[in-house]
């Protein structure tokens, strides 16, 4: 038994406890439960160079250390020890309830769409720049995450073939596109080849999957902007109906949402958000091709809404992928945001939708 337990000392059928030490009582005042405790850590009265000079002499309470009196003892009923706060309390959240850091998120989501923004209306050429650059870190922070399963896809040709199928889309189309696309695959695993058979195998499927995820879904947005007469605006249509679809399912997601939707994958999307999503997209795409290339508003409705179910299926794409490799954001390079894979993901599905799209409802 302790000696500090209260008990020590009562009476008991133990012979083998331990008489508490003589603490001295004053009668006719109750006892301070903490005044034992306080008396054993205390330090004995030496001179301290350190206490200034109008200090009293003598013990001074232990303030360092597994037994201080501040850290161990229990807070007493309805009191609470000065100079402690609960933690969390009065510290104000920087994260929203996505687990972002709001401020910036909005900063960065603000300057890229501005960098957009200007390459269409300045000169539109400048956004076959804007997408081979992008593809390029895209690239390049798909093959680091590979990394993680122990797969090496080689750099050099994957981004080599990257700005390659990005001129050819801008210039050629869809054919030679797809001949940039076998062509980069090609190059890719001829260097792998090098280290040997088990090496190309290894890395086959990742080479596959980053040449046809990355570059070749977006250099859609560059055959996007080919028309002289409304390129700029088919691909402004696109975007703004990606970024509608994400505000608008956000919204009724936080407010609405109680219905997962795929939990296992995304846990924060429910079915109310997509509902949210569909109907930003499908009613602002609307509005916007109406009044910018004269498409009726049917075929608006139409392609803000499947705009907006490619853009929900390329972030689930990338969030099963993330969850496949076991890693939160493909890099940290945008803060508030993880890397430009983590805001390409809905534009990869949504550019070569648009494409197809574009060529039934407003035909060159």
């Amino acid at each position: 038994m302790s000696y500090l337990d209260p008990r020590a000392g009562q009476a008991s059928g133990d012979d083998t406890s331990v008489p508490a030490p003589y603490v001295h009582h004053t009668p006719g005042t109750p006892e301070d439960p903490y005044a034992e405790h306080r008396r054993s850590q205390a330090v004995p009265a030496y001179p301290d160079p350190s206490r200034h000079a109008d200090e009293p002499a003598g013990g001074v309470p232990a303030r360092h250390g597994p037994m201080s009196a501040a850290q161990d003892l229990p807070e007493p009923p309805g009191k609470r020890v000065k100079g402690k706060r609960r933690a969390g309390r009065g510290r104000a959240d920087r994260k929203s309830r996505a687990g972002r850091n709001l401020p910036a998120a909005i900063a960065v989501g603000l300057s890229l769409g501005l960098v957009v923004l200007a390459a269409l209306l300045v000169w539109p050429p400048a956004l076959l720049g804007v997408v081979a650059v992008a593809a390029a870190v895209g690239v390049w922070e798909t093959v680091r995450a590979m990394a993680s399963i122990g797969a090496r896809p080689p750099l050099v040709p994957l981004i080599a073939g990257t700005v390659v199928m990005t001129g050819l889309a801008w210039y050629e189309g869809v054919d030679a596109l797809t001949l940039g696309l076998v062509a980069t695959i090609g190059a890719a695993a001829l260097w792998r080849l090098a280290d040997g058979v088990p090496a190309l195998r290894r890395d086959f499927t990742a080479i596959t999957l980053i040449a046809v995820y990355v570059p070749f879904l977006l250099s859609f947005a560059a055959m996007l902007v080919r028309p002289e007469e409304d390129g700029a605006w088919r691909v402004l249509g696109t975007v703004v109906g990606v970024v509608l679809s994400d505000t608008g399912g956000y919204a009724a997601g936080v407010f609405l949402g109680k219905h997962p939707m795929a939990p296992k994958i995304s846990p924060k999307k429910s079915w109310e958000g997509f509902a949210g999503s569909v109907t930003a997209a499908a009613l602002g795409c609307a509005a916007l091709l109406f009044f910018l290339m004269d498409v009726p508003v049917h075929y608006g409705l139409l392609f803000g809404a499947a705009i907006s179910v490619v853009a929900v299926l390329g972030d689930l794409a990338e969030s099963m992928l993330k969850r496949d490799l076991g890693i939160k954001d493909m890099s940290n390079l945008l803060p508030g945001h993880g890397g430009l894979m983590d805001r390409l993901d809905s534009i990869l599905f949504a550019v070569p939708t648009a494409y197809l799209l574009f060529a039934i409802i407003a035909p060159n």
